[in-house]
């Protein structure tokens, strides 16, 4: 079974919504920058802000903003936590 089949992208998730992540989907050196930095299961993001252009996306993880492109956000998956 698909265990994303309920979950989605980090990338999906609005200005000011906190999302949990369950699953890291990316591979090789960029997981684990992504993992040092904080982007790990269990955590709690908070999407911060968008570039003028909409890509890259600043979010708070770890009490760090860091700011990921569109490419990588969609390879972060969980939900949205309600308020």
């Amino acid at each position: 079974m698909d265990e994303t089949k309920h979950l989605q992208h980090l990338q999906q998730a609005t200005l000011g919504e906190r999302f949990l992540i369950e699953k890291v989907d990316i591979r090789g050196e960029h997981k684990r920058r992504l993992l040092d930095l904080g982007f790990v299961p269990g955590s709690v993001i908070e999407v911060l802000k968008a570039s003028p252009l909409g890509d890259p996306t600043s979010y708070r993880v770890a009490g760090t903003v860091i700011a990921l492109r569109k490419e990588e956000s969609q390879l972060i998956w969980g939900k949205v936590m309600s308020s």
